[in-house]
């Protein structure tokens, strides 16, 4: 299934704004939410095709995040790539066992994510 809309669930609104202006001028469709309460508020109105989702937020964290998505039946087949400044090997290891389907640090290289994204879809 082609990856048209995204997700990205992030504190910073930097980030967001970063990662929203990259993903649309490709022609993704993209939906925010800086916490994970309103994570769930966006997957409830509108199921994504992937989530790109940061690790250190207030609150739940990423890594819980992911686990809880990826573990609730309604969203389990649904593609999660950490997009983290946490780049320690261990933290990528915890993230892909949580449920992530890949990992990339911050600051993101563009063509990166994007090369990342469509290797998914």
């Amino acid at each position: 299934m082609p990856i048209s809309h995204v997700l990205i669930v992030d504190d910073s609104k930097t980030e967001l704004m970063v990662l929203s202006d990259l993903l649309t001028r490709n022609g993704y469709s993209v939906r925010t939410a800086d916490c994970a309460e309103e994570a769930f508020k966006r997957l409830a109105e509108h199921k994504p095709d992937l989530i790109l989702m940061d690790v250190v937020m207030p609150g739940q964290n990423g890594f819980q995040l992911t686990r809880a998505i990826s573990r609730d039946p309604q969203y389990a087949g649904l593609p999660i790539i950490m997009c983290t400044s946490k780049s320690q090997e261990t933290d990528r290891v915890w993230g892909m066992r949580q449920g992530a389907r890949d990992y990339i640090t911050k600051p993101v290289d563009g063509s990166e994510l994007l090369s990342k994204i469509s290797a998914l879809g």
